[in-house]
C-alpha cells in the first residue's frame, strides 16, 4: 500500500511529495506499479487484482484542492527502486520538485527510517507523521522553506503500551491518531516549532479511522456501526473539539434500486469477494488490465459512454483475490458524477448497509473540504425511522406545504385541549407542590458544654412550588434537659460544604454567611463513611450536595468545588493555576470547572479530563523490650496499641485499615517504610527510651521501645480542569503574585518549583496562553530544598530540608535564574519548613507551628536584618501581592470542635504596620492548604472595618485569641 502527501510552502514555490512503497515493487511498462495483493519476494503483473502498491491521494488518502485532479494525474513509481530487502520490506520515498506547474515532480528519493513504516499522514503545512510496525509514531523534523524533505526522525510512543498506533492523520496544527484498540487520541501541544507535541488526550469514542482536513476539522469512520462522524466544536482555541456527530450521507444507489453501474461508480463501487452492482463486474477487464499505462500527458476525461474507459485511478483493496466477473465494455460505464470534496467510499461486505440502514464507510477524506468554525453544518439532519429511499422521496415536499401541515395540526391540538378542559375548570388544581423528605440518623457536635457529639434525627426537605421554583430545608432535631428542639438551615444559604477531616468520624460541616460570622457550622457525623457520602455527594434526591454557588456579582463571595484532587495549589492573578499530588505529579489547570468524586456538581462544557492521584497510607508496628525474650509485641498495661496509627491513640491493624474513602483503592500490598524522619535500621526500626519519644534509627542500651513504619498504596482516579506536567515530580510551586497592570508584568510569568528530590528549578515560557511552559531550567543548589517562594519584585526565597533559610540573588526578568544563593540564618532553635513571600512581606513557618516575619527586608536590602516571632498554631502560610496574610490554623479559640484546619486572615496589615495587627476567622474544618496570591485586588475599607481591625489587634496577636470582628471582604482565595 502507498501514500502520497504534497506539501505547500508558496505560490510557484518548490515543494515535495512523500510516499511510503513496498521496496522492490519493479516499474510496470508505461509507469505505474506492478499490481499485487500480498507481499511475495518477487511481484508480478497480474490482471484483476487491485494493486496494493501506488499513487493515492494527500495525506493519508486525502484530495487536496490545491493540486490538480485525480483523473489528470499521471502513475509514478521510483525508477531507482532497490532490490527485496528482507529487513526492511517498507520504505518511504519523496518527490523532488513537485509543484503547481509540475505537479508530477521529477523524481524518487528515498529516505532512511528507523522502522518498517506502514502508514503515512502530511499536513498542509509542515506537518509529517507516521506510524511503524511495532505501534510507534515517526515525526519528521526540520521541514521548512529550505529543507522540505525535513533533517531527521523522531520516535513518539504510543499512548499505551499495551496497545500500538495504527492510523494517524496530521493537519495545520493538530495531530489525531487511531490505536489498535480502535481508541481515538489527541496529541497535545503538536505545532511547527514543537512538531512532536507533549502529550496524548484519550478522546470519547471509537473508530477505525479519522482524517484531518482543511482548518483542522475531523472526520471518521465509527468502529461499531461503520458510520460517518464530525467532530464538532473545533475552533482555534479548542483544537481537539467537543464532540462526535454522525453525518447523514446519502448515495445515488440509495434513491434506485434499478440504478445502472454508472449509479454505482459515481456513489462508490462495494468490493469484496465479488463485486456487486447490475450484475457487472466494477474493476477492468483482463485486456483492459494488461494495457500498458497512460501517457506522460494527462488523460482524457470520459465525456460520454461512447468513449474508451478510463482506467480508475481510485479504487477499494481487498486481499482476497476476487471471483471473475462480466467483462467491462465502453457503455458499461458512464461518466462519474461529480463527487463533493470530501471523498467516500463504503466498506465492501456482503451486506452494504448497517441495521440502521445507512451505509457501512470504510474511509474517509476531508482534504478538499473547507469548513469554517463556526459555520452552520446541514449534514447532521435526519428523519428518524425512515430508510434512506424515503427520505429521498421526502425531499419533494415543499417546504410551503410543511407549513401549512403544521399549522393544521397546531390548531386541531389546540380545539381538543379546550374541548377536553372545558368540563374541569371548576375544580381546584390538585397538587399545588410537592415534598420530598428524606430522614435518618445522624450525630450533631453541640457546640456548647459540655461540647460533645448528640445524636439527632435529621430531615431534609426538597418541596416545589408551583412556579417550578426549587428549594431545600435541613432540619436537625436534638434533646435539651428533656425539651424537643430544632435548628434548620436553608440550602440555597449554604456557601461551602466541607468534609471534615477526623479519625474517629465521617463528618462534615455546613457553612452559611451567620454561622460563619458567629463561628458555628453546623457539623454532622454519619455513622459509615457511605452514609456520609449519600448526603454529602448528591446521589439521587434528597442529598445535600454540593452548595448552588453565588454569581460572582452577587452580595457576598461564593466557593465553587472545582473538581480534580490535589496537595499542594498555587494560583496566579493572571489565571496560571498549578497544582501538585500526593504522587508529586505536577497539574496545570485548563480553565473549567467542576468534575470530581462526588456526583451532583456543577461543570463546565469542557477543558474537564481524567486525573489520578496516588497517596501512602502508613500504619506503626509498635514493640516493648524484654529482659527475657528481647523485643516483644506484648507491652506494658499503659502502652500504646501495638499496631496504631502515628500517634498511637488509634488501633490500625493491617486488617482493619482501609484507603481514607471509598473513592480510594489499594494497589499495592503493605511495605516497610525506610523513608521515615530520624532515620531507620536495616529492618526499618525506629528506637527510643519511651513511648512517645524521639526516635533514632540505631539501638542503645537506654532504648526499650521501638516502632516500625508500614505503608501501603491507593489510587484515586477522579476528574477536574487538570492537565499534567510531565515529567519531573514536584514537592512545591511558587508563581510570581502579580498586580494587574503592574512595570514588572510581561508576557513571561516567572514560576520556581523544587522536585520531590530537593532539586530547585525554574520553568521557562510559562504565559497565559500557555501556562504549562515549554521547559525546565536546573538552579544549582548544595543539599535538597523543601520549600521555594517568589515575590512580585522576583525576590526568591527558600528553605532547604535542614531548616536553613536562602535568598536567591539578582534574579530578574532577563536572567529568571539569578546568580546565587545567600545563606539567611533561621530563627534561634527553631528549622524552618515553609517559605512566603508577597510584594515586600517575607512570612516563614518553623517545624514547631510559628510564623515568623522577616523585619528589615528593603529594595537596596532585599535579605532583611531578623525575623520577628507573629503567631503559633499555624499550619501553612499564604502571602498575596498586597502582602495580605492568610493562615491554616490548628487551634482557634472558641471553636471547639473544628480547631483543626481553620483558614484565618491577617487584619490591619499596612506600610506602618506591615506584620498586620490581629487576626480575622475565616472557615474552619479540614483545610490543609490555600493560596492568595491570586488575590490582587484591593478591597475598599470602612471605618467599621478600620474599628474592627483595631479592636481585633487589642485581643490578642495569634490565631488562638480570634477576635469575633465582621469580616473584611476577601479576594479569590484557592483552597
Amino acid at each position: 500500500m502507498g501514500w502520497r502527501c504534497p506539501r505547500r510552502t508558496g505560490s510557484g514555490s518548490r515543494t515535495g511529495t512523500w510516499m511510503r512503497i513496498l521496496e522492490g515493487n519493479p516499474p510496470r511498462k508505461g509507469g505505474g506499479h506492478t499490481p499485487s495483493t500480498s507481499l511475495p519476494p518477487t511481484l508480478e503483473t497480474r490482471s484483476g487484482i487491485p494493486a496494493c502498491a501506488g499513487v493515492g491521494g494527500s495525506g493519508t488518502g486525502d484530495t487536496n484542492p490545491g493540486t490538480r485532479g485525480p483523473r489528470s494525474r499521471r502513475r509514478m513509481t521510483p525508477s531507482n527502486c532497490p532490490t527485496p530487502s528482507t529487513t526492511s520490506p517498507w520504505g518511504v520515498w519523496y518527490r523532488e520538485d513537485v509543484s503547481h506547474p509540475n505537479p508530477e515532480g521529477s523524481s524518487w528519493s528515498l529516505v532512511d527510517t528507523p522502522g518498517e513504516v506502514v502508514q503515512i499522514s502530511c499536513g498542509p503545512h509542515d506537518l509529517l507523521w507516521a506510524t511503524l510496525w511495532e505501534g510507534q509514531a515517526l515525526v519528521r523534523e526540520g521541514i521548512n522553506r529550505n529543507h522540505p524533505k525535513g533533517i531527521s526522525w523522531s520516535i513518539v510512543e504510543p499512548p499505551t503500551s499495551e496497545n500500538g498506533i495504527m492510523h494517524v492523520s496530521a493537519g495545520v496544527g493538530v495531530l489525531w491518531a487511531v490505536t489498535k484498540d480502535r481508541k481515538v487520541w489527541f496529541r497535545r501541544g503538536v505545532n511547527s516549532h514543537n512538531p512532536c507535541g507533549t502529550s496524548w488526550i484519550e478522546m470519547v469514542g471509537e473508530m477505525t479511522m479519522v482524517n484531518v482536513g482543511l482548518n483542522d476539522q475531523v472526520w471518521g469512520i465509527g468502529w461499531a456501526d461503520r458510520a460517518l462522524y464530525f467532530r464538532q466544536g473545533v475552533t482555534q482555541s479548542e483544537l481537539s473539539g467537543r464532540t462526535w456527530k454522525a453525518i447523514v450521507a446519502g448515495r445515488e444507489c440509495d434513491r434506485s434500486h434499478s440504478g445502472s453501474s454508472s449509479s454505482l461508480l459515481s456513489a462508490g463501487c462495494f468490493f469484496g469477494d465479488e463485486v456487486r452492482g447490475s450484475g457487472e463486474s466494477c474493476g477492468p477487464s483482463d485486456s483492459e488490465a494488461e494495457r500498458p499505462g497512460p501517457e506522460p500527458e494527462p488523460a482524457p476525461e470520459v465525456t460520454s459512454p461512447a468513449s474508451t474507459p478510463a482506467e480508475l485511478p481510485w479504487t477499494n483493496i481487498d486481499l482476497k483475490e476476487p471471483k471473475r466477473g462480466p467483462s467491462h465494455t465502453a457503455t458499461g460505464f458512464a461518466e462519474a458524477s461529480d463527487l463533493s470534496s470530501l471523498g467516500l467510499l463504503p466498506l465492501g461486505l456482503e451486506e452494504p448497509e448497517g441495521a440502521d440502514g445507512h451505509p457501512l464507510w470504510a474511509w474517509v477524506s476531508g482534504g478538499g473540504c473547507a469548513v469554517e468554525a463556526h459555520s452552520t453544518l446541514k449534514w447532521f439532519t435526519v428523519q428518524s425511522g425512515l430508510s434512506p429511499s424515503v427520505q429521498t422521496l421526502s425531499l419533494s415536499i415543499t417546504p410551503a406545504q410543511t407549513a401549512a401541515w403544521r399549522k393544521q395540526i397546531f390548531q386541531q391540538l389546540t380545539e381538543r385541549t379546550k374541548r377536553e378542559l372545558e368540563n374541569f375548570r371548576h375544580y381546584e388544581q390538585a397538587v399545588e407542590q410537592s415534598v420530598w423528605v428524606k430522614t435518618g440518623a445522624l450525630q450533631w457536635w453541640c457546640d456548647w458544654k459540655p461540647h460533645k457529639w448528640v445524636d439527632v434525627r435529621v430531615a431534609l426537605e426538597q418541596f416545589t412550588g408551583h412556579d417550578g421554583a426549587r428549594d431545600s430545608i435541613l432540619f436537625v432535631y436534638y434533646v435539651v434537659h428533656e425539651e424537643k428542639k430544632y435548628i434548620h438551615v436553608f440550602l440555597n444559604e449554604v456557601t461551602a460544604l466541607v468534609p471534615v477531616l477526623s479519625e474517629a468520624k465521617h463528618s462534615f460541616a455546613l457553612y452559611t454567611p451567620e454561622r460563619t460570622r458567629q463561628r458555628w457550622p453546623v457539623r454532622l457525623a454519619a455513622a459509615t463513611e457511605q452514609d456520609m457520602s449519600d448526603w454529602v455527594s448528591g446521589r439521587g434526591s434528597g442529598a445535600l450536595g454540593p452548595p448552588t454557588p453565588f454569581p460572582p456579582e452577587g452580595p457576598r463571595p461564593f466557593w465553587r468545588q472545582m473538581g480534580g484532587h490535589l496537595r499542594v495549589v498555587e494560583a496566579n492573578s493572571r489565571g496560571v493555576v498549578w497544582g501538585i499530588g500526593y504522587d508529586h505529579t505536577a497539574w496545570v489547570y485548563t480553565g473549567g470547572y467542576g468534575g470530581g468524586c462526588f456526583q451532583g456538581l456543577a461543570s463546565s462544557t469542557s477543558n474537564i479530563y481524567t486525573q489520578s492521584d496516588v497517596k501512602c497510607v502508613y500504619i506503626y508496628e509498635n514493640q516493648r523490650w524484654n529482659p527475657v525474650t528481647g523485643y516483644t509485641s506484648r507491652g506494658l498495661p499503659t502502652d500504646r496499641y501495638m499496631w496504631s496509627d502515628a500517634t498511637g491513640l488509634q488501633e490500625c491493624t493491617k486488617a482493619s485499615t482501609k484507603p481514607p474513602s471509598l473513592q480510594w483503592a489499594w494497589v499495592s500490598d503493605w511495605f516497610v517504610d525506610f523513608s521515615v524522619p530520624g532515620g531507620a535500621d536495616q529492618e526499618g526500626w525506629q528506637y527510643a527510651s519511651d513511648f512517645p519519644a524521639s526516635y533514632h534509627g540505631y539501638k542503645t542500651m537506654k532504648d526499650f521501645v521501638r516502632r516500625r513504619c508500614w505503608a501501603r498504596k491507593c489510587k484515586l482516579v477522579t476528574s477536574g480542569p487538570w492537565l499534567e506536567v510531565a515529567p519531573i515530580a514536584l514537592g512545591d510551586v511558587s508563581i510570581i503574585p502579580e498586580s494587574p497592570g503592574a512595570p514588572g508584568s510581561g508576557p513571561s510569568i516567572a514560576l520556581w518549583a523544587v522536585s520531590d528530590k530537593g532539586d530547585v528549578l525554574c520553568r521557562l515560557g510559562v504565559s497565559e496562553l500557555n501556562p504549562a511552559g515549554s521547559s525546565w531550567l536546573h538552579v544549582g543548589t548544595d543539599q535538597p530544598f523543601a520549600s521555594v517562594s517568589i515575590g512580585a519584585c522576583y525576590q526568591v526565597w527558600a528553605v532547604a530540608r535542614d531548616g536553613s533559610a536562602f535568598y536567591r540573588g539578582s534574579v530578574s526578568p532577563s536572567k529568571p535564574a539569578g546568580d546565587c544563593w545567600y545563606h539567611i540564618p533561621s530563627p534561634p532553635k527553631q528549622r524552618l519548613k515553609q517559605v512566603s513571600v508577597g510584594h515586600t512581606a517575607v512570612y516563614a513557618l518553623d517545624e514547631n507551628g510559628n510564623m515568623w516575619y522577616r523585619q528589615g527586608v528593603t529594595p537596596s536590602y532585599p535579605q532583611g536584618s531578623g525575623w520577628e516571632h507573629v503567631s503559633n498554631n499555624v499550619r501553612r502560610v499564604s502571602v498575596g501581592p498586597l502582602d495580605q496574610v492568610w493562615v491554616i490554623a490548628d487551634k482557634v479559640q472558641g471553636s471547639h470542635g473544628l480547631s483543626r484546619g481553620t483558614v484565618c486572615h491577617r487584619t490591619g496589615v499596612q506600610p506602618l504596620e506591615p506584620k498586620g495587627l490581629g487576626w480575622d476567622y475565616g472557615i474552619g474544618g479540614g483545610w490543609d492548604h490555600l493560596s492568595v496570591r491570586a488575590n490582587a485586588t484591593r478591597a475598599p475599607r470602612t471605618s467599621s472595618q478600620e474599628r474592627a481591625g483595631e479592636r481585633s489587634g487589642e485581643q490578642g496577636s495569634g490565631p488562638s485569641s480570634v477576635a469575633a470582628a465582621p469580616k473584611e471582604t476577601p479576594g479569590p482565595v484557592c483552597c
